[in-house]
């Protein structure tokens, strides 16, 4: 399957095919198993409870995240993509995408996770006012794990 002899070389290759298949994929990956001969790279993800009831299970869920990291009822959240680390900032240096306070529109950038040398943009699903950071800037986040809590934002002739 492949020319590579050098058993880093082979398990190089096979991370590469990894990272172009998870960028490939429409949804949540659960699992990634790729082998070259006697080379294997597995890669697996935990999810919340709530993903272990979809058809495409893999592996055991984690336990929920804290209480004070789940937004309440009046609030809406911002949940991460993927498993990876979150960053605020576009770049290290750099002004964070949004800070407490801040409105943002459906669809508008938030953060983003990075996940096996991909950035994945991190979005908002709804408009709101952000009124809590739930995770730290260069913190590790598992998938569909509030990020931040939003807090509904109805135009209003107040």
């Amino acid at each position: 399957m492949t020319t590579a002899s050098h058993p880093d070389e082979v398990l190089e290759e096979l991370s590469r095919h990894a990272r172009k298949l998870v960028a490939e994929l429409a949804g949540p990956v659960r699992r990634v198993r790729l082998r070259s001969g006697a080379t294997v790279l597995e890669v697996e993800w935990h999810g919340p409870a709530e993903a272990a009831t979809a058809p495409r299970t893999g592996p055991e869920p984690v336990a929920e995240p804290a209480a004070e990291a789940v937004p309440g009822p009046d609030r809406l959240a911002v949940r991460a993509p993927v498993v990876g680390t979150f960053y605020r900032a576009p770049e290290p240096g750099a002004a964070p995408f949004v800070t407490v306070g801040d409105l943002v529109r459906p669809g508008q950038v938030v953060g983003i996770v990075e996940a096996m040398k991909l950035m994945n943009e991190v979005t908002a699903d709804q408009a709101g006012r952000v009124v809590e950071v739930l995770v730290s800037d260069g913190k590790p986040v598992e998938y569909d794990q509030p990020l931040l809590a939003l807090e509904p934002f109805t135009e209003r002739g107040d």
